[in-house]
């Protein structure tokens, strides 16, 4: 991986790795909500992760890595499954989408070390 390349790549998996936590977070919260607040929380969540998808679309579109589209599958499934309210399923896909994050930040962490800039 170019240094140009590993820099925005690093910059879009770090970010994309907060609001992916984020969306988990929020997604396990709504479990917890009293029944009459679900509807409400479950639409505001889906609107959270469909933006965040938007910025892991813009980050596949500009890297092209894999672990992106990765992401973007889960997270894909996460929205659905928050749809119909399984959110601890939808929360297990949130990880698995934290996890391609963090795997395009390390792939791009390593070239960054060889230039020693981190």
């Amino acid at each position: 991986m170019d240094l140009k390349t590993a820099i925005r790549t690093y910059q879009f998996a770090e970010r994309a790795k907060s609001e992916l936590i984020v969306g988990s977070q929020l997604t396990t919260a709504l479990i917890q909500f009293p029944l009459q607040e679900k509807p409400g929380g479950k639409r505001m969540l889906v609107m959270v992760l469909e933006s965040i998808r938007s910025e892991l679309e813009f980050a596949y579109g500009d890297t092209e890595l894999s672990e992106f589209k990765k992401a973007i599958d889960h997270l894909n499934e996460a929205i659905s499954l928050t749809e119909s309210m399984d959110l601890g399923a939808a929360s297990e896909r949130m990880s698995r989408a934290v996890s391609a994050a963090t795997t395009a930040a390390q792939a791009a962490w390593e070239t960054l070390k060889e230039h020693e800039l981190l």
